[in-house]
């Protein structure tokens, strides 16, 4: 069945916009998808792939992780999303499979289509503590960190802001720009989700000191005048 799902995508393969998509995700040389090599199929086609083969096996869908290929990593979590969504005896094993294989989930929309979808919503519906998103928030790398990020917004969703406040406050001063992007973005959620009130109470407390981008992502659906006063720092 891989094999199949490799030639289906290797079928729909655009040259063109596979080097925009190089670039779009940054794969030169000492940039964060150094390597990551691209067939340029969109979104949408991916997902009807994942779909067509949303029973392949775990240890297939572990072929397509570990490839190089970037739209074969995609489907391989968007199968494993399925998968997640539908099989209820075997979640803890699927979560332990994505937690092995953090280190494929290795670039910013890898992460942003599983991160809360799987590990996200297997903690909520588990009443675990967060241990596993603090753990993760503090790892050397980038991606588990955007994914402990990312993973609150199960909770976000459902009305609860503590989780992703308590990854925000371990992120508030990390020194990549795509972990300020999903900061502000988590918090920004939070916001409309949530209460404004609630994202206020923490922003209030390190919006002097966040990078800039990870403010503006945060106060972004702000009325004009309050944002102005969080960017001037007038609050």
């Amino acid at each position: 069945m891989i094999d199949s799902l490799k030639q289906d995508l290797r079928k729909l393969k655009n040259i063109k916009k596979a080097k925009i998509l190089a670039g779009f995700f940054k794969t030169g040389k000492d940039e964060y998808g150094e390597g990551d090599i691209f067939l340029g199929i969109n979104l949408p086609t991916q997902r009807t792939v994942a779909t067509k083969y949303k029973n392949l096996s775990l240890t297939d869908t572990q072929r397509l992780l570990s490839s190089k290929i970037h739209e074969e990593r995609l489907v391989g979590l968007l199968i494993l999303v399925h998968k997640f969504q539908k099989d209820n005896m075997n979640k803890k094993r699927i979560v332990e499979f994505y937690l092995k294989n953090t280190k494929y989930v290795n670039n910013w929309d890898l992460v942003d289509l599983s991160a809360d979808k799987i590990l996200g919503e297997y903690l909520f519906e588990n009443s675990l503590e967060e241990n596993i998103l603090i753990k993760l928030a503090k790892s050397s790398s980038i991606w588990e960190r955007r994914i402990a990020m990312i993973a609150t917004f199960a909770y976000i969703k459902r009305g609860l802001a503590e989780p992703a406040l308590t990854v925000a406050k371990i992120l508030r001063n990390d020194k990549h720009d795509l972990i300020h992007k999903a900061v502000g973005w988590m918090l920004r959620e939070v916001g409309k989700r949530v209460s404004q009130k609630e994202e206020e109470k923490f922003l209030i407390l390190y919006y002097k000191t966040v990078p800039r981008t990870m403010l503006r992502y945060a106060i972004e659906r702000f009325p004009e005048k309050l944002r102005k006063a969080y960017l001037n720092g007038k609050i």
